[in-house]
């Protein structure tokens, strides 16, 4: 049995840049479950038609077709329950917490600190789509958008909650990680992928437990393909 990832991708078919798809793929990871990925471009929607779904992640497991990163994990325990990543009742809520967090409190920090970086390193065929959509939300263009000081003053308060745990256990799961850790790390993950902005200083708690995540699993995220490895690609 194979099991696929669809996996978004951006001007290199080996840059992988989602921040839902890396929480999956640390979660594959954590279970100790191989899947070959499938590059998916933002405007290949007919891709995942059979999934009934436009967005990725979308994970193919035999006869299963799971979409939504979170949804996903929840997949995964219930399909391989052992090395629980959420678990269930209170433990399963806490997660649902942290993915609101990642989604709600950080990603926009992040976004007004990257937009355009991000913007570069996405594929040129998906960037008119990209920018009509993304400045349909903002209610703005992406360059009025983009503000790297306040997108780094906003992200500096959301990581209070971190630093708190971070000072406590070298994981937001405890001494090892799990489905916590992977839904805040995969925005991390988006944005080391496509640019080179510092958004936390070496002397923050959270840079050290960034290091460990990206050391798990032989290198997984150390290893990631970024912008800076594809010659020209960065300016």
């Amino acid at each position: 049995m194979t099991r696929v990832l669809y996996d978004l991708c951006g001007i290199d078919e080996g840059l992988r840049f989602s921040p839902f798809c890396w929480r999956v793929r640390y979660a594959l990871a954590h279970k100790g479950l191989e899947a070959e990925t499938q590059p998916w471009y933002f405007t290949d929607k007919q891709a995942l038609a059979f999934a009934e779904h436009d967005k990725v992640p979308v994970l193919v497991d035999g006869d299963a077709v799971v979409t939504d990163s979170y949804e996903i994990l929840r997949y995964l325990d219930r399909a391989y329950p052992e090395a629980p990543l959420l678990g269930e009742g209170l433990a399963e809520a806490r997660g649902r917490f942290f993915k609101h967090y990642a989604e709600r409190s950080l990603a926009p920090a992040m976004m007004r600190t990257i937009i355009m970086d991000l913007f570069n390193a996405i594929h040129p065929d998906d960037r008119a789509y990209f920018r009509e959509t993304r400045e349909k939300r903002f209610g703005r263009t992406l360059e009025e958008f983009h503000s790297p000081a306040k997108g780094l003053a906003q992200l500096d308060a959301a990581l209070e909650p971190l630093r708190g745990r971070l000072t406590e256990a070298d994981f937001l799961d405890g001494d090892a990680p799990a489905g916590v850790d992977y839904l805040v790390f995969g925005n991390f993950m988006w944005a080391r992928c496509v640019s080179t902005a510092d958004l936390v200083s070496n002397a923050d708690p959270v840079h050290a437990w960034l290091e460990r995540m990206l050391d798990l699993y032989g290198g997984l995220g150390r290893k990631a393909l970024r912008i800076t490895d594809i010659e020209g690609a960065y300016r």
